[in-house]
């Protein structure tokens, strides 16, 4: 049996025949609005928009208000977009009924046409078209969306109290707040998009983890703290600031152990001059003591409102484990700080690309991390990288000992005294492809 597709002519007419198509074509144009609008809007950078209000508030003020009111603008969209796309399904069905004889058949090819083009012109197009430019497009659509807003409110409003009890009901536990890691991932990517150059980024990566590293991770070792004596003489003081380049000196009676003030170079320099025979009278005495586990932001703020540039830092026996300076936490944010008497070395050494000379007093979190190795320091007592050697051997280390640890293979090639001054590190790319496999 062949069904009959077309029937006569007299059953529909040209003018009613137009007359659905234009009332399709309008309503299929008012889902794609909706579509854009809504995508728009969800898109939107909320700081941009705040920049752009505050540079032109009467182009950008309809805006700012519906994305304050979000909830309220996504049950607007909702309403405006359901009643256009059920009233061209029943315009759909109405036209196709009229031009087919068939209700079954007719049924189904209403149902095929408009689910295609909707899902084309009202969906697809619209939101692809809105997630380039969502500033430009909720500009755009906003009047209207506004408009309908005011119009539709006692539905809207209906549909906000229904939203606050859902809410309530389904409440998610937990911080919802920004992380750091979500912070730096914003950073990442308006670095990848061209909106910050590598050292803003880095700048900015920076600030965001300064909370996070401790006195531990910066601190000027014991052994390697220069230190005077309180009895020392004058020359003495003055060979030590000489040779060492310090502007500021930790002065100890008896021991390190004992730190009793903080030396300055430019008011021991006066009294060098003046023939002054003793110092103590000139050590500022306000010393200030910090654990190894305490926030380096803290310590800044101890400084600051000490006005002192040194913090000493204690074990859990009292004695000194080593000094945290005012330039160590600086560097944490701004990167490593040098005046015209440093000597400036490089900490990894390339020699090939599979063969670095690194130096021993190396961070080991930040070694881990330049040769990509996922293992954190936390696991390990050391925080150097002659340290780990000699946790890992379980002895001091000599030169020409090696330590493997997952892709690596550290080589010890210079000694001072009992650290490890230089390592040659050599990446074995074989177990580097088994670990990625």
């Amino acid at each position: 049996m062949v069904v009959p597709l077309l029937s006569a002519s007299s059953d529909l007419g040209a003018s009613r025949l137009s007359g659905y198509i234009v009332a399709i074509v309008i309503l299929i144009f008012l889902s794609g609005y909706f579509s854009s609008t809504e995508t728009a809007f969800s898109s939107l950078n909320r700081i941009r928009l705040k920049n752009l209000v505050s540079t032109d508030k009467k182009k950008y003020s309809k805006v700012y208000f519906l994305s304050e009111h979000f909830d309220a603008l996504i049950s607007t969209i909702l309403i405006g977009n359901n009643i256009v796309n059920i009233t061209a399904s029943t315009l759909a069905t109405m036209m196709f009924t009229s031009l087919i004889d068939n209700q079954d058949v007719a049924g189904i090819v209403s149902t095929v046409v408009i689910t295609v083009v909707v899902l084309i012109f009202g969906e697809v197009m619209p939101k692809s078209m809105a997630k380039r430019s969502p500033e430009y497009f909720a500009r755009l659509t906003a009047p209207f969306i506004l408009a309908l807003y005011y119009v539709l409110y006692p539905l809207v409003w209906l549909m906000g109290l229904l939203q606050k009890l859902i809410a309530k009901i389904f409440k998610k536990k937990g911080n919802e707040n920004i992380t750091d890691e979500e912070l730096i991932t914003y950073v990442d990517e308006a670095q990848t998009e061209g909106g910050l150059d590598e050292y803003e980024g880095d700048l900015i990566r920076s600030a965001i983890e300064f909370d996070n590293m401790t006195v531990k991770d910066v601190f000027t070792p014991r052994v390697d703290v220069e230190a005077i004596d309180v009895e020392d003489s004058m020359a003495d003081v003055m060979k030590v600031f000489k040779e060492s380049g310090y502007s500021r000196l930790p002065v100890y009676k008896e021991n390190i152990d004992t730190i009793v003030g903080v030396l300055n170079l430019k008011d021991f320099y006066e009294a060098y001059i003046d023939g002054e025979s003793k110092f103590s009278k000139l050590i500022a005495k306000n010393v200030i003591y910090v654990p190894d586990t305490m926030k380096i932001s803290d310590v800044l703020r101890k400084l600051q409102i000490a006005k002192m540039h040194l913090a000493v830092v204690a074990d859990e026996f009292g004695g000194t484990m080593g000094i945290v300076t005012l330039e160590d936490i600086l560097e944490q944010l701004v990167g490593e700080i040098y005046d015209e008497r440093d000597e400036i070395v490089e900490p990894y050494l390339k020699i090939t690309d599979d063969k670095y000379i690194v130096l021993g007093d190396t961070n080991l979190e930040e070694f881990f991390e330049f040769f990509e190795v996922n293992e954190s320091k936390e696991e390990f007592e050391p925080i150097t990288l002659s340290g780990y050697i000699a946790f890992a051997l379980g002895r001091m280390p000599q030169v020409g000992d090696i330590v493997n640890f997952e892709k690596l293979a550290i080589t010890v090639k210079k000694m001072d005294n009992t650290v490890v001054e230089k390592a040659e590190i050599v990446i074995n790319r074989e177990v580097e492809s088994e670990e990625e496999k």
